[in-house]
């Protein structure tokens, strides 16, 4: 395909995106950010349930669409139809990796599952994504982010003490499984070079779900019951989070007890704090929180951001501005690192798009191509890997297939 570029890390493997929504997408986007050739399949008339999800842009796309599916050829099929099942195999069999996220049992009944594909093409390498784990009694439960946040115990750890359980800003479960998703795809087609054969990887929400509680959870079992919650702040380390300055918040780590020292004598002038033994180390600090931060909390609000953003850097103490969402997209940080791109759109007129956050050799990995009009790749992409007709396409688009 035109937007390929050999001096990628994955060029020259080619990656059938069965999948829809977000966990599915995310994978395939991460595989084609490093270079594979992404060609997701899609309904002929509705699309990723995500084309009709949050802000329009243009026709057939939308924010929440594009933010999963850059670097793809989308490629229409009915896979309700005989024709379309047979192509989805034909594409199948052109590929190094299947990625899908049926409901459980759906792609068999497709013929498009692991055992069926696999016939003839051994080196096949099938993700399979699901809300639970394929081998055990939930495996027919549909996963949806939200239930699998409550589930796996993320919504009790977030917020604050005081607050009812709280989802994370962003589908985290959803967006994790990807990744590790990728991850797994990406150590299947290592081994591929060693042993000539492909890998069923299975994917569940809730066991990545499970996984990125990561130390609240080990201390959970040590505990024997639900670790407290902190909000913005830390378990451990003090003083850790978000406060409020004059003219707004900011984020201060002190991590450790010398940073801690220059915080009260450079910063906020009160050496006091550091001398009282009650807040000279960290596990004295985190025990003694309730008197201690709401001194540094009076301290920090008497004087401006700036200022101390100034003395904390002075100090080598991390720190950093709170930014709302727009302002850290627009930010000369995210300007210089090249995160944000523009691409021509033939109906918006121009749409952004987030760029990989890889770099190879000092180089950003590049945005080959926006993300996809719906169908924008059919005929291209049958008639080069399958070889059919123009009049073959022309019959299957009347009859609905393609």
């Amino acid at each position: 395909m035109s937007n390929l570029d050999s001096s990628l890390p994955l060029a020259g493997v080619r990656i059938l995106d069965l999948s829809r929504v977000l966990a599915g997408p995310w994978c395939a986007m991460v595989l084609g950010d490093l270079g594979a050739e992404v060609i997701k399949v899609e309904h002929p008339k509705r699309g990723d349930d995500t084309r009709d999800w949050g802000i329009r842009v243009g026709t057939t796309e939308t924010a929440y669409f594009n933010s999963v599916n850059r670097n793809k050829r989308s490629v229409c099929l009915d896979l309700q139809t005989a024709e379309g099942q047979q192509i989805a195999r034909d594409l199948a069999r052109q590929s190094d990796v299947v990625i899908q996220n049926f409901k459980f049992g759906g792609a068999e009944k497709l013929g498009l599952g692991y055992e069926q594909l696999k016939e003839g093409h051994e080196d096949l390498i099938y993700c399979s994504i699901s809300g639970y784990d394929r081998h055990g009694p939930e495996a027919a439960r549909p996963g949806y982010d939200v239930v699998l946040q409550g589930e796996a115990g993320l919504m009790a750890l977030n917020g604050n003490a005081d607050q009812p359980p709280l989802k994370f800003g962003v589908a985290a479960v959803d967006l994790f499984t990807g990744m590790y998703s990728a991850q797994a795809v990406l150590a299947a087609l290592f081994q591929r070079q060693e042993t000539g054969k492909g890998r069923h990887v299975e994917m569940a929400l809730f066991d990545c779900g499970l996984m990125i509680t990561s130390y609240y959870g080990l201390e959970s079992m040590l505990m024997g019951e639900d670790p407290p919650r902190y909000g913005n702040a830390h378990p451990s380390i003090v003083p850790y989070g978000v406060f409020d300055a004059q003219d707004g918040p900011l984020v201060i780590a002190v991590g450790n007890n010398g940073q801690y020292e220059r915080f009260c004598r450079e910063v906020i002038e009160r050496p006091d704090l550091f001398d009282d033994d009650r807040y000279r180390t960290n596990l004295v600090r985190a025990a003694h929180r309730e008197t201690l931060v709401p001194e540094l909390k009076r301290e920090i609000a008497s004087r401006p951001r700036a200022l101390l953003l100034e003395r904390l850097t002075r100090a080598g103490i991390p720190c950093g501005e709170v930014l709302g969402l727009h302002r850290a997209l627009t930010s000369t940080r995210a300007s210089q690192g090249g995160l944000l791109t523009t691409f021509e759109h033939p109906e918006a007129g121009s749409t952004h798009v987030l760029a990989p956050p890889y770099r190879f050799d000092g180089a950003r990995l590049p945005v080959r191509s926006a993300p996809p009009q719906l169908g924008e790749g059919t005929s291209e992409v049958l008639q080069s890997l399958l070889g059919l007709s123009a009049e073959r396409l022309s019959q299957l688009k009347a009859e609905g297939v393609v």
